[in-house]
């Protein structure tokens, strides 16, 4: 398994879920407790992330989400939008429904906090997953499970420093997820070398490219891309060619093409947050908390990474990553 990055509290393990796009509405609000689950009641839960449109990630987020569902025979309703106000209209539209427990991204918190008071003051429990790690506990959601991201970013950068960069451009690809902005500002804390945010649009890869391909040849001393993504990163491998450039790409997260390409030596390594345990995680504790009353955490984060993923430990995790859970 990947080892594990000591600066950081242990990940929480479980198991599976791959997220249903419909489903019908139940009657809302925490349900009747169950001694197990064979008598717990059927219960609808809806998923509401901030996902651009063919962003890998989310693939693996959503396999987990619906193993959970599946093993506990709930319904899960799955909608996403990277627009935060279009976001909270959906966790808005969940609570008109009356679904059972809502899980849900918090990249843009300032927006989601209307949409996440209705739905406690409909009682229907709330949870968050991936994005919001400084400001779930404020706002009243019941458990978190992700990553520290400031931290996550801290050992990126630490790294960094260990195997001699000196010039790096971290890229981010959502602007204003609190969450990626973390990541590089953790970086730059725990590199302590020359670093630079580059904005991007991940909804439009052709222009990623071509943004990093044209930075690092206005900059020929970077020697370093810190995507934040596995999509960003596939896509730096091949602005570095573009560009000529002998720069290093390394990366948050993975998919089964970044696997390949860790392999294959064109991407350094990566930092894995365990997408297919969120959703797992954030599934899982809503049936939980329904039928029982029980809560994951104890009221803490559930960390679910960051753990480093590189040629040491690249061929179990491609076992994982062909099922789609890594």
């Amino acid at each position: 398994m990947p080892r594990p990055n000591p600066r950081t509290a242990p990940a929480l393990a479980a198991a599976a879920l791959l997220l249903a796009a419909t489903a019908c509405s139940s009657q809302g609000g925490r349900s009747e407790p169950a001694a197990d689950g064979a008598d717990a009641p059927e219960l609808t839960i809806a998923m509401i992330t901030h996902q651009v449109q063919g962003d890998t990630f989310w693939d693996i987020v959503r396999t987990g989400a619906e193993a959970a569902a599946d093993k506990s025979g709930a319904t899960l309703e799955y909608a996403a939008d990277p627009e935060a106000s279009e976001q909270a209209n959906l966790v808005q539209n969940a609570v008109d429904r009356g679904v059972d427990g809502i899980a849900l991204t918090l990249s843009s918190p300032d927006a989601m906090a209307g949409a996440v008071d209705a739905a406690t003051e409909a009682g229907i429990p709330v949870v968050a997953l991936n994005a919001g790690m400084d400001q779930w506990q404020d706002m009243g959601v019941q458990q978190y499970f992700g990553t520290d991201e400031h931290l996550a970013g801290e050992a990126f950068g630490e790294r960094l420093a260990e195997e001699g960069a000196q010039n790096v451009v971290c890229v981010i690809h959502e602007q204003g997820n609190v969450s990626l902005e973390a990541r590089c500002e953790g970086l730059a804390e725990g590199f302590g070398g020359e670093s630079d945010i580059l904005y991007v649009d991940s909804a439009n890869m052709p222009e990623v490219r071509s943004t990093i391909s044209s930075r690092l040849e206005e900059s020929a001393d970077i020697d370093h891309v810190a995507a934040l993504g596995a999509p960003i990163a596939v896509t730096a491998v091949d602005a570095v060619a573009d560009a000529g450039s002998e720069a290093v790409v390394s990366t948050f997260d993975t998919n089964a093409e970044l696997v390949e390409l860790i392999r294959a030596g064109d991407v350094a390594w990566a930092v894995d947050q365990q997408p297919y345990l969120q959703g797992y995680l954030a599934v899982d504790s809503l049936w939980l908390y329904n039928t029982n009353g029980n809560t994951i955490g104890g009221g803490e984060a559930v960390l679910t990474g960051p753990a480093f993923i590189d040629e040491g430990n690249i061929d179990q995790v491609a076992e994982y990553a062909e099922r789609g859970t890594r």
